[in-house]
């Protein structure tokens, strides 16, 4: 696989290509299922609801760039910004309107300050690549 671009919106809303401080990342986009089954089924029988998406990505703390991790995040616990989270991967795009509902920060005993910052869909608008 290529060289991912992952980019997060700063509390102003200035998009910030963030992928040197993350080390991992997972991304969902589940569908909410409704079962429909009847008594004369033998069977499950499901409808599709409503699409979600979230997005943690695990990173180093870094608070000397200007557009590091931490300067982009930094603002979580004290604002409600729904921030854009982009990714553009081997040439497909995802961009979503989400907002951070954490910003945690983890130190270990041997000194290293990692941190994960979950995100959550915000605005209805169904994540679609391109």
């Amino acid at each position: 696989m290529g060289q991912a671009v992952l980019s997060i919106d700063d509390g102003a809303g200035a998009l910030q290509v963030v992928r040197n401080d993350i080390t991992n990342w997972s991304l969902a986009e589940p569908r909410g299922v409704q079962d429909v089954t009847g008594v004369d089924k033998s069977a499950i029988e499901r409808l599709l609801l409503l699409a979600d998406a979230s997005f943690e990505p695990s990173f180093v703390f870094n608070d000397t760039a200007t557009t590091g991790i931490h300067q982009v995040l930094k603002t979580v616990s004290s604002t409600s910004t729904v921030r854009t989270v982009s990714f553009d991967i081997s040439g497909q795009t995802l961009s979503m309107e989400m907002i951070a509902t954490d910003y945690n920060l983890t130190r270990a005993q041997s000194g290293e300050l990692t941190g994960t910052a979950p995100f959550v869909l915000a605005t209805g608008v169904v994540p679609t690549w391109s």
